[in-house]
């Protein structure tokens, strides 16, 4: 049900304090802009519960002419009193001018009996904010575990109910805090950990991954909400990275179970070519008009491999997934999997089982998700049986089961894609594509 939504709430402890006045200059920590500057509704707008991707794709007339009747509605159910942005329980959702990516958002919020709430990442719903007594009436679903979680998930997932109950009493501000890398979120309800690392579902369109990005929405529904010291820090890739590396937000290590494969220093644990590679500022790094397969001295059933990744314009390089140690991993391995500058204008006309993430030649990637050229990109894979798992930079591309392939490309089929066991390693293809902390679990 998308008018049930999560909390927003209170800035930490670095903020001005929830009883406390407006956002100052000076009480914002650095790297984060108010998104409200405490005085009107500048560089906002109005949505209801919409496909982002729908109205994104208007024509920019349409586009502007949605955007000013939307105000009409908004400057109805919405004021400023003080430093608060007030809504009366009704009207479009109010939205950010802007869109945005990765991020850090922190907020207050207070709110009353009967209403419910919550705040739209990337214009998809939810971070819920109940009435969460029993006199609300929805404890039916899901109200009595408290605000903060991915109310739109499928149910029984991760993130879609909050870890504890971290709610204050009514007339009472909350402080929330929301990181967001990717498709996974981190929420924080008055201090606590409420969602942990958890991939949000996309409402819209629940067999696709979430936008990459878009704007954050403030919902209402049923009954006053106030907000206030809304602001936003973008997460650039390095720190999304890192985020990504440990497996979640503030956690010291996220790979303990993880065996590292490349000391930073050489290849002297890789078998295979390996004159035609060389390790550069601690990566390994493909040399340009050189190739093939390089490869874990140790076979591998079903596993989790974590890899950082570095393209030049146009490079192209793969994974090989249990690669039988010779021949070409496209075929005789259970898949290469695509490393690929997707977006470069020598690939605009690829098949869509070429493109990055990409089980070559059998199951096609979400394209859209890598970083700028020249930037490190975060990529996990996990093989379980047959299927193939991939996320990149925190969002979910591939999901395939590679035993029902029946249509290749070039019609073409693939000997090696039931192999049950191999080498994990890295397919060159005369491009300096780089790698680093490269690591694997088996299952």
């Amino acid at each position: 049900m998308l008018r049930y939504l999560i909390p927003l709430a209170c800035l930490s402890l670095v903020l001005v304090a929830c009883t406390g006045g407006g956002t100052r200059a000076s009480d914002v920590p650095p790297g984060f802009t108010p998104l409200f500057n405490g005085k009107d509704l500048s560089g906002w707008w109005g949505v209801a519960t919409e496909d982002p991707a729908k109205w994104m794709a208007l024509p920019p007339e349409q586009l502007a002419e949605k955007k000013a009747k939307s105000l009409l509605d908004i400057n109805k159910h919405w004021s400023v009193q003080g430093d608060e942005l007030v809504n009366d329980g009704k009207g479009l959702y109010l939205t950010t001018e802007a869109n945005y990516a990765d991020f850090d958002l922190r907020l207050d919020y207070k709110t009353v009996a009967k209403a419910d709430s919550g705040v739209y990442l990337r214009g998809i719903p939810q971070v819920q904010i109940w009435d969460t007594t029993e006199a609300g009436g929805k404890w039916n679903i899901g109200a009595d575990m408290g605000s903060g979680g991915l109310w739109n998930n499928a149910k029984g997932s991760p993130g879609r109910d909050p870890l504890v109950k971290a709610d204050k009493p009514f007339g009472e501000w909350n402080a929330m805090r929301i990181v967001m890398v990717g498709e996974r979120v981190t929420i924080w309800l008055n201090d606590q950990r409420v969602v942990d690392h958890a991939r949000m579902h996309n409402y819209f369109a629940k067999d696709k991954a979430m936008p990459k990005s878009g704007p954050i929405q403030l919902q209402t529904h049923g009954g006053e909400i106030r907000w206030k010291n809304v602001i936003l820090r973008p997460i650039a890739g390095d720190e999304a990275n890192t985020i990504l590396r440990a497996g979640g937000v503030d956690k010291p290590t996220g790979d303990d179970d993880f065996t590292t494969l490349f000391n930073g220093k050489d290849l002297s644990n890789w078998k295979g070519p390996i004159d035609n590679y060389e390790v550069v500022d601690g990566a390994i790094v493909c040399q340009a008009g050189k190739g093939g397969t390089i490869h874990t001295p140790q076979s591998y059933k079903d596993f989790t491999a974590r890899i950082e990744f570095k393209l030049p314009p146009g490079g192209n390089n793969g994974l090989a997934l249990r690669y039988p140690g010779e021949g070409d991993t496209a075929y005789v391995g259970m898949c290469e999997l695509q490393v690929l500058d997707t977006e470069h204008p020598k690939y605009a006309k690829i098949d869509p089982r070429q493109v990055h993430g990409s089980a070559y030649g059998m199951a096609g990637a979400e394209r859209g998700f890598l970083r700028p050229t020249g930037e490190w990109n975060f990529q996990e894979v996990t093989v379980r049986g047959s299927t193939i798992r991939v996320e990149l930079n925190g969002t979910l591309i591939l999901d395939s089961d590679l035993s029902k392939i029946t249509d290749y490309m070039g019609g073409s089929p693939h000997p090696g894609k039931d192999r049950t066991e191999g080498f994990f390693g890295l397919a060159g293809h005369n491009d300096p594509v780089a790698f680093r902390h490269v690591r694997i679990k088996a299952h």
